[in-house]
């Protein structure tokens, strides 16, 4: 099912569940989803000892069930509540980051990265809200070099030239993670054949509907490709942007560094 999403904010596009190789990863939780991360070597833990979770070979997102609402600490009064969907009908995904464990190992609350600002908010959700899938892909954005970089189980599979945000609507930096992947209604336009967008937003756009959004998309200007010209997004040659569309899926870390 296709869904029009018509704003004037960074993502202006028609939201699908994926395309080509991708199906449907952010529409639906994965084969792997319900798996915890596993706290390994250890028959016990301490209650409500607090373990980090993912390396650079593999993260883990969580997917919300039907809800969810979280909080600064387990157990606080909730600051967010979240559906299933997201405001393009996009399942709702976070990063975790880590995770509080009860005397049997088991993960009663996750350390989650959320998608609002500002920038790298994170929050604690409880386990049951959530699904959890195993992500092995990474990206790494170098503004310096105007380069994007795709892993998979730590192993570089992609690197490419991009464009990058102009001097006066700077890409923000920080560590992020894709939150959902767009069509574009149309594919020739200024966001070629898709947009992978991620948590970030942008630091100066704060009006922009949606809040600025930040999305690594195609380009129907593939003259500015390797040039800080954007509104804070990365672009990419589109027949690029079909290979990391197709891989990189929600939950994806990436890293966004000077």
């Amino acid at each position: 099912m296709r869904h029009q999403i018509f704003t004037p904010c960074l993502l202006l596009v028609a939201v699908a569940a994926g395309c080509g190789a991708a199906g449907s990863a952010d529409a639906r939780p994965s084969a792997q989803a319900s798996a915890p991360p596993v706290v390994k070597q250890q028959a016990s833990c301490a209650a409500g000892s607090v373990r980090r979770v993912g390396s650079a070979k593999l993260a883990y997102a969580a997917v919300v069930r039907s809800r969810a609402t979280v909080s600064h600490r387990p157990g606080g009064r909730p600051f967010a509540r979240f559906g299933p969907l997201n405001v393009n009908h996009v399942r709702t995904v976070f990063s975790i980051r880590g995770m509080r464990v009860d005397h049997q190992c088991r993960p009663t609350w996750y350390l989650v990265q959320v998608p609002r600002r500002p920038n790298g908010t994170t929050a604690w959700v409880p386990s049951a809200q959530v699904l959890v899938a195993r992500v092995r892909t990474r990206i790494v954005v170098d503004l310096s070099q105007k380069r994007v970089t795709l892993y998979r189980a730590g192993t570089r599979v992609l690197s490419a030239t991009a464009a990058i945000g102009s001097s006066a609507t700077p890409t923000p930096t920080g560590s992020f993670y894709v939150n959902q992947r767009l069509i574009p209604t149309d594919p020739t336009g200024p966001f070629g054949p898709g947009a992978v967008g991620i948590s970030a937003f942008s630091d100066v756009l704060t009006g922009w509907t949606q809040g600025g959004p930040i999305a690594i998309h195609g380009t129907n200007a593939p003259w500015s490709i390797g040039k800080a010209v954007s509104n804070g997004c990365i672009r990419l040659r589109n027949r690029t942007l079909r290979r990391v569309f197709a891989q990189a899926v929600a939950g994806t870390p990436v890293l966004i560094r000077r």
